[in-house]
């Protein structure tokens, strides 16, 4: 709990003064259902700046002109700039969806068929090549307590254990 509230006094402060370039993800492993299930958050007008430079295309969250390839062209985005590998296994990831909340958005995705993680390998490269300063914040929950890391430039992977 105490986690939570220092994440969302953290996230305010931030709000009040981006241009910081930052994300949360948050990985939770399920283990009644054998899944991980992530959620990252992420500043939407960043977003739109690296599809609209991946993509070549003009990028509009609020009001898009085309949902579906909006919704295309975050899932392909959001796939190929996450990795995840749990127990040396490469984890067939999922994109579920997103909404968004004031400045930024929610993102999820998931990966099912899970063994209790022992290790844990991330890749979280998303903004990192539009912005020099991107810093991206993981956590990792197996129970109530996360293991975290954070990637940047030059450091797009990190590891875990459990």
């Amino acid at each position: 709990m105490l986690h939570y509230y220092i994440s969302t006094l953290f996230w305010g402060w931030m709000m009040t003064f981006h241009p910081f370039y930052i994300s949360l993800t948050d990985i939770r492993y399920n283990p009644e259902h054998q899944r991980i299930e992530v959620a990252q958050k992420i500043f939407w007008d960043d977003f739109e700046v690296a599809l609209a430079e991946k993509y070549k295309v003009e990028v509009d969250f609020l009001n898009p002109d085309d949902p579906e390839k909006l919704e295309e062209m975050i899932k392909a985005y959001l796939l190929e700039m996450n990795e995840i590998h749990i127990n040396e296994q490469k984890v067939l990831l999922v994109y579920l969806g997103y909404e968004i909340e004031e400045d930024t958005a929610w993102f999820y995705l998931e990966g099912n068929n899970i063994a209790r993680p022992q290790v844990a390998k991330v890749k979280n490269s998303i903004l990192i090549h539009q912005f020099d300063k991107q810093q991206n914040i993981v956590n990792f929950y197996l129970g109530e307590s996360p293991k975290s890391l954070i990637t940047f430039k030059d450091k797009e992977w990190g590891e875990l254990r459990f």
